[in-house]
């Protein structure tokens, strides 16, 4: 948890020797629900009424990775999975935003598409390294989750992994910009097909870019919680 607070801490810092801190995950089974009917006209000194059927038309998954120094949301990504693969393009996507960057920092929990042998595989391409990385479930880095999690977290790679502790989800920034995401657009969106979902979202982010991006206040230090 120190860790993590450090890295946000330093994130402008970083910044300004080339490398880039960002906080990644994943919102999945979003909804595309369209309402049956339109909602009330607005009356002053009440809240908007909305109508509560609707009909469902499929879900999307959603990638998001957010840069802590400048608050932008950069190669976001969504589909119908969130498979190993997909997760693997977003963080390639996300590398390719900045071709110039020597380091970046992937703030991310647990789950087992955060430290697959593929995304090892490639991190050491990224980072020059030539030898033999075993084989998965048999041998060398690739042959456990604890070991492919160890490669992902080496400091001295271009593409560091840091990985929330256990039960410390609120730990990734990128779970307080979800949930505007959620206030702002989802809770109260109607969304007539999974493709009008994605480019609401997208049209959503884009405006988020470029008026409201900002880094985040973050004021926890690590500490523990309770005695």
């Amino acid at each position: 948890m120190e860790s993590l607070c450090r890295a946000y801490q330093q994130a402008p810092a970083l910044a300004a020797k080339g490398e880039v801190v960002v906080s990644t995950d994943e919102l999945t089974g979003v909804q595309a629900l369209e309402r049956k009917h339109p909602g009330l006209p607005l009356r002053a000194g009440k809240v908007e009424r909305r109508e509560f059927e609707y009909v469902r038309h499929g879900t999307r998954s959603f990638i998001r990775s957010r840069d802590v120094a400048s608050g932008q949301v950069i190669a976001p990504y969504g589909g119908p999975t969130r498979t190993e693969a997909d997760f693997l393009a977003h963080v390639q996507a996300v590398v390719a935003t900045d071709p110039q960057a020597t380091r970046w920092h992937l703030v991310m929990d647990n789950p087992n598409t955060h430290q697959s042998a593929s995304l090892v595989e490639w991190v050491a391409q990224e980072s020059g390294i030539d030898g033999d990385l075993g084989e998965k479930g048999k041998s060398g880095v690739l042959a456990t989750r604890q070991t492919r999690a160890a490669f992902l977290a080496e400091p001295s790679h271009r593409i560091v992994f840091h990985s929330t502790p256990k039960h410390t989800s609120w730990m990734n920034q990128i779970e307080i910009w979800l949930g505007i995401l959620v206030r702002k657009l989802l809770q109260r969106g109607s969304f007539g097909s999974v493709d009008d979902l994605q480019r609401q979202v997208d049209a959503f982010i884009e405006h988020y870019n470029r008026t409201m991006a900002r880094p985040f206040q973050w004021t926890y230090q690590g500490k523990a919680l309770r005695a």
